[in-house]
């Protein structure tokens, strides 16, 4: 008991999010154990076209803190799947921008040739948008239809408010974009945010408006074809979560992220790639949970307790306990 007092009065002196096992307040901290790897997300490095006034991840033309993943470093965490019979449904590959790293369309069709469903999160912009890309995709779309799912960001459903989030001249260049996959016939989503208050049923409706101008094959009213981001801009204060939260709350932790999901990232200069919890946890050395996925279900200590992910980071609070937000579909 004196132990846990003198623990507890640490963290009420250190602050939020500064002490694993305990809130600010001395509360014990929520937690998160992986219930089943639904989704592996393959990061495929940080550089991107574009520089976005909120990217979580601070991808840029310049910003090459997580490298490109090579087809072979992936392919060994594919295997690594089957070799430990994890069942992992779906692969999900993000950035940066997915179609900048020169090794995409051979990572895309391992992971479905494997029987994968795929999610790809991109722009749309040029890097996709390039011949021989679209060539492979269209290939990609012919021999594995609907498993190959394009997600697309487009902030708003209007010029104005995507383009104070992307940059000017981004706005065609995506529609652009959106325009190809959806006449091609690809699983189509869009992923928009909600910084602006406006209410959901005001931006599908605008959305929906817009799909119907373009003749885009998406139904806006769907939430795994349009789906609304909670953002995590790291500019408001958010509570910490606790254990009696889930109660509180009326929260599942199964329904959390962290609970069916890890991410591959390689940091410049690492020899190997590393797992972390999740697509909002890139950077922070903390949160590595080993170079293999057989090493991240056994991670202990620090911000791990047997495999399970202590929520000791505000992204955790904002986007995906408060937020109700999932990166998967």
């Amino acid at each position: 008991m004196k132990q846990d007092l003198h623990i507890r009065d640490e963290a009420g002196a250190a602050g939020k999010f500064a002490i694993p096992d305990w809130t600010a307040k001395g509360e014990p901290r929520a937690k998160v154990a992986l219930q089943r790897l639904e989704t592996l997300w393959i990061n495929t490095g940080t550089l991107c076209n574009i520089t976005c006034r909120n990217c979580y991840i601070d991808s840029s033309p310049s910003n090459d803190r997580l490298v490109y993943l090579t087809a072979a470093e992936v392919a060994a965490y594919f295997d690594e799947i089957a070799a430990l019979k994890l069942g992992t449904p779906e692969i999900g590959f993000t950035g940066g921008e997915p179609f900048l790293n020169p090794d995409i369309l051979e990572m895309l069709g391992d992971a479905l040739g494997r029987g994968h469903r795929v999610l790809l999160l991109t722009n749309a912009m040029q890097p996709m948008q390039r011949p021989r890309i679209k060539r492979g995709l269209a290939d990609l779309r012919e021999a594995h239809g609907e498993q190959l799912k394009i997600r697309v960001s487009l902030d708003h459903h209007s010029q104005a408010l995507h383009e104070a989030e992307r940059g000017p001249r981004t706005w065609a260049k995506t529609l652009a974009g959106i325009d190809w996959l959806s006449a091609t016939g690809f699983n189509l989503a869009i992923a928009g945010r909600t910084c602006w208050a406006e209410p959901d049923a005001e931006s599908r409706e605008g959305y929906a408006r817009l799909s119907a101008e373009r003749g885009w094959r998406l139904d806006a009213a769907n939430p795994s074809q349009v789906l609304l981001f909670p953002e995590m801009d790291g500019q408001h204060d958010v509570p910490e979560i606790t254990t009696a939260c889930w109660g509180i709350l009326h929260k599942n932790p199964a329904d959390m992220m962290c609970a069916s999901s890890r991410m591959i990232v390689k940091r410049k200069g690492a020899e190997k790639p590393t797992v972390v919890p999740c697509t909002l946890l890139p950077y922070e050395p903390a949160f590595e949970m080993g170079s293999t996925l057989a090493q991240s279900l056994a991670a202990d200590g620090g911000m791990f307790d047997k495999g399970a992910v202590k929520l000791c980071h505000s992204h955790c609070a904002k986007f995906c306990v408060l937020g109700g937000g999932s990166c998967s579909a």
